[in-house]
C-alpha cells in the first residue's frame, strides 16, 4: 500500500539505525537483510535481518511536520507505551520492542525495533484455514481483545494528543468526532451527508455514552492483517498506534466488517449480546471509523480506491441507522 506518510529509508540509512540500536551490530551480508513491509497504511517497516542471525522488524514513524490527522500526533509513541503496558498479561501474544528512539538525533522520525513474530499473518491465510481452525483463531481473538480491554486509564482518549482527553467519555468521544470533522473541512472532504447532519446524528444517540464511565484500553486497529496465526493459535498482535483510553465496544471485531466471525469472537471475548445502548454506541463507533477511512484518504493519497469505497459504505450504512432510529 502507498502512502503519502511513509518515511522510507536506504540500506545505508537503516543499516545506521541498527547500528546505533543494537552495539555496532551489522546487517546480514545478503541482499535479503532489508525487506520492506508493505501492508502497513501508515508508518513505514522493514522485515530486518542482523549479521548475527536475529530477525527483526523495524518500524519507522511519518515525518515530524506530515500531514496527518489530529489523532494520529505522536501515535508511535502511543503505540510504544501500549505494547509495553499489555506485555504484562503474558495472556497477550504482543512482540518484545528492544528500541525506541525519538530523539530525532539519527533519524528525521521517531522509530523502533521489535521482536519478528513467527507464524503467519491472517489476513493472508484466513481463507486457506478450515471453518473449525478459523473458529478457533477467532475465539483466540475474543480471549486477547478482552484481555486488553482489561487495562485500566486515568483519561478518555489518545496518549499522543492531549487536546482529545477528558474526563468523561461521552464529551471526549464528541470532542473525537469534532477533530475528525475539522480534519475533513481542511481537506475539502465531500460525504453524502453535510457536516451538520453528521454531527447531529451523534448527538442524537450521545446519551448512550454516559454508559461508559471507566476508560479501558482498546486497540481499536485489530484487524486480520494485525493477527499472526501458527497451530491454529494466535501467536502474534501488532499495530498498537491507534490504542486509546475509551470503550471496549470500539474495538475492530464489533464492527459490520467482522461478518460470520463475530459469534466466534464474541464467544472467546465472553459477550453474548448486546442492549439496546450498547447498539447504539456500535453504530457510533462505526460511524467513527468510517469518518476515519474515508477522510485519510485525503491525507495520505493511496494508490487504491479501495479503502473510499468501503469507508463510504460504512458511512451510508451508519448514517442511515442512526437517523432511523
Amino acid at each position: 500500500m502507498y502512502s503519502t506518510t511513509k518515511n522510507t529509508k536506504t540500506r545505508e540509512q537503516i543499516a545506521t539505525l541498527v547500528a546505533h540500536a543494537f552495539a555496532g551490530t551489522q546487517l546480514a551480508p545478503h541482499e535479503q537483510a532489508i525487506q520492506e513491509l508493505k501492508d502497513g497504511w501508515f508508518n513505514a517497516a522493514y522485515a530486518i535481518s542482523l549479521a548475527d542471525g536475529r530477525e527483526i522488524v523495524l518500524k519507522i514513524a511519518p515525518l515530524p511536520d506530515a500531514d496527518v490527522l489530529s489523532y494520529e500526533h505522536n501515535i508511535m509513541q502511543t503505540e510504544v507505551a501500549a505494547m509495553r503496558l499489555v506485555q504484562q498479561n503474558p495472556a497477550i501474544p504482543v512482540p518484545t520492542i528492544y528500541f525506541f528512539d525519538e530523539s530525532l538525533s539519527i533519524c528525521d522520525s521517531p522509530y523502533f525495533f521489535m521482536q519478528k513474530i513467527a507464524g503467519d499473518n491472517l489476513e493472508h491465510v484466513r481463507a486457506t484455514l478450515e471453518p473449525a481452525v478459523q473458529a478457533e483463531v477467532d475465539q483466540h481473538i475474543g480471549a486477547i481483545i478482552h484481555e486488553i480491554n482489561q487495562f485500566k486509564g486515568s483519561y478518555f482518549g489518545y496518549q499522543g494528543n492531549p487536546e482529545l482527553r477528558g474526563t468523561a467519555w461521552k464529551a471526549t468521544f464528541i470532542r473525537l468526532i469534532d477533530a475528525l470533522l475539522a480534519d475533513g473541512q481542511r481537506k475539502n472532504v465531500k460525504f453524502e451527508y453535510s457536516y451538520a447532519e453528521i454531527r447531529a446524528a451523534v448527538l442524537k444517540h450521545a446519551a448512550a455514552l454516559d454508559e461508559v464511565t471507566t476508560p479501558y484500553l482498546a486497540h481499536w486497529d485489530a484487524w486480520n492483517a494485525n493477527f499472526f496465526v501458527q497451530d491454529a493459535k494466535v501467536v502474534g498482535i501488532i499495530d498498537f498506534e491507534r490504542a486509546l483510553w475509551g470503550d471496549p465496544l470500539m474495538e475492530a471485531q464489533f464492527r459490520p466488517f467482522s461478518g460470520e466471525s463475530l459469534s466466534n469472537f464474541m464467544q472467546g471475548y465472553g459477550k453474548i449480546d448486546f442492549t439496546p445502548a450498547e447498539e447504539q454506541r456500535n453504530q457510533l463507533y462505526s460511524l467513527y471509523l468510517a469518518l476515519v477511512m474515508v477522510i485519510e484518504c485525503y491525507y495520505r493519497n493511496y494508490d487504491t480506491d479501495i479503502v473510499r469505497t468501503l469507508a463510504r459504505q460504512l458511512l451510508t450504512t451508519t448514517m442511515d441507522w442512526l437517523k432511523a432510529h
